[in-house]
């Protein structure tokens, strides 16, 4: 759509018992926590890797690329920020090695809190680590599960490939915006139901 404009969505802010959670070693790669951004009352919640940058070098906001092509697929099929929240299994961006499989099961528990606080009527995947660690299967991935909702932990969740992954092989832009349709889709029927 011609009119579309990436912005950068209103952050949503950390629970102050959590600003300077250490559990994960994840404070010690000198990233700050984002807990969310979006409408953190929206019936669809979407989980990400990580936050990736909101900020440059020089700290002033900007909009990633992952962000705009996620922006770009939800306006593309009529979803709005208001219809959105987005979080992540890890809520601070990783800048060197650490041990992923502990890291991601523990910074789930800040996921499995926003689930119970928010009750979102959809979740959406993006990407196999989010896939894998919600699912909480390592075997599991988008190619396999996309293109319908699955039943997980009582939550309606599908999956898409993740928006950087959709940046690098433009093939994949087709099935993103598929992926989204079958969400708006479905938020619609509930929408409609809800009236």
């Amino acid at each position: 759509m011609s009119d579309f404009c990436p912005a950068l969505w209103p952050e949503d802010s950390t629970p102050e018992n959590l600003k300077d959670c250490s559990e994960c070693g994840l404070d010690q790669h000198g990233t700050r926590m984002v807990w969310g951004e979006g409408n953190p009352e929206a019936p669809i919640m979407i989980l990400l890797d990580n936050p990736g940058a909101r900020e440059d070098r020089e700290h002033r906001p900007f909009v990633c690329g992952t962000r705009q092509t996620l922006q770009q697929a939800v306006n593309q099929v009529g979803l709005t920020v208001d219809d959105l929240y987005v979080t992540y299994v890890l809520k601070r961006k990783p800048t060197r090695a650490y041990d992923k499989d502990q890291t991601r099961q523990i910074c789930m528990n800040h996921f499995k809190q926003q689930l119970q606080a928010h009750e979102p009527k959809f979740i959406v995947c993006l990407g196999n680590i989010a896939v894998q660690s919600f699912f909480q299967n390592p075997e599991y991935d988008v190619k396999s599960l996309r293109g319908k909702f699955h039943d997980v932990h009582g939550y309606q969740t599908t999956v898409a490939y993740h928006p950087l992954a959709v940046r690098r092989r433009p093939n994949l832009w087709t099935l993103f915006l598929e992926d989204w349709q079958l969400v708006a889709d479905q938020f619609y029927r509930f929408k409609h139901a809800d009236l």
